[in-house]
């Protein structure tokens, strides 16, 4: 089992940090807390589902914060992963090798290519048919909304290529799950929503809502599950997925001057960004506590190492596996 051998193993340094996280974040669990993983960088490139899909089935997870890459990147490798290129070489690829990866219409990300008409020309039809559907009814929903909608539909469901047991998004779907995507506008598909916009297939620019509704609701949603509960925020990565849903303590506290809020009762942090004060992805999570978001006596971890690697073992060991 992997959980075995990382107790037997996993003794120093950035190893014992990851046995120490995962340990607390049963702790949190096991006490009654909820959680909240946000995810940066390309982890749904990486695959995460394989793991992450099983923590929202069975509980483990109880929010998301992703970057709208991440929240698309999940069903495009859904319904194009045979169409994917991986390229083992992809630090000695010369810019003419890139420009070849251009006209094969091959979008890179570190050593995988997400295929362009496969994947993205495949989901934006169906995406732009609920977009426009939303607005000719003045409607408006979240990114996230509108993909939980698709996905339930079944309308993707022919051009499935993996397991849909690992796809995370088709996950939280199913349970609804709480989430918040800031920033969504700079992801592709919030790209080719401004260009329909523009184009004016698409008439209200608030069909799809975003940043601060996002941060209402994101408070409402706070508010309701400390009522019972405390919640714990376990990051990957550093960005805007972990900078914007860790920001609605001190919002509640010190801008709306709510009385008791409770703050983060659990905090990791998976990153391999320089440790820097002043910098929130290599911020050391002390830093945190001044501005409302920790106390001192928060459980507190940074794992500096690779999340692809880091994140998939610590899942492992939280299930049991």
């Amino acid at each position: 089992m992997i959980s075995k051998f990382i107790d037997h193993h996993y003794r120093h340094f950035n190893a014992a940090a990851l046995k120490d996280a995962a340990q607390g974040y049963k702790n949190h669990l096991d006490k009654g807390g909820k959680m909240l993983v946000t995810l940066a960088g390309a982890m749904s490139t990486a695959e995460i589902g394989l793991s992450l899909a099983e923590m929202i089935r069975q509980g483990k997870v109880h929010a998301i914060s992703c970057t709208g890459a991440n929240l698309e990147e999940d069903v495009f490798n859904l319904v194009a992963h045979d169409h994917y290129k991986r390229l083992p070489n992809y630090r000695d690829l010369t810019p003419e090798d890139e420009e070849k990866l251009l006209a094969q219409h091959l979008n890179r990300v570190t050593d995988t290519c997400i295929p362009e008409e496969e994947a993205i020309r495949r989901i934006e039809a169906v995406v732009l048919e609920e977009w426009q559907n939303a607005d000719k009814s003045g409607q408006s929903f979240f990114p996230h909304e509108f993909m939980y909608k698709i996905l339930l539909s079944g309308k993707l469901k022919k051009y499935y290529q993996i397991d849909p047991k690992d796809s995370w998004l088709l996950a939280a779907a199913e349970k609804n799950l709480p989430m918040v995507v800031p920033g969504w506008e700079d992801s592709t598909l919030g790209n080719i929503f401004s260009g329909h916009v523009i184009k004016g297939d698409i008439k209200n620019v608030h069909t799809v809502k975003t940043g601060i509704q996002y941060m209402m609701s994101f408070a409402e949603f706070y508010m309701s599950a400390t009522k019972t509960s405390t919640i714990g925020f376990f990051q990957i990565g550093g960005g805007i997925a972990g900078d914007f849903p860790i920001c609605v303590v001190p919002m509640l506290s010190q801008d709306l001057l709510h009385e008791d809020v409770k703050v983060w009762d659990y905090f990791c942090q998976i990153s391999d960004s320089t440790t820097s004060y002043g910098s929130y992805s290599g911020a050391v999570p002390n830093e945190k506590i001044t501005w409302g978001k920790l106390r001192g006596s928060t459980p507190k971890f940074i794992i500096e190492s690779d999340a692809s690697i880091v994140a998939p073992l610590m899942f492992a060991y939280i299930l049991g596996w």
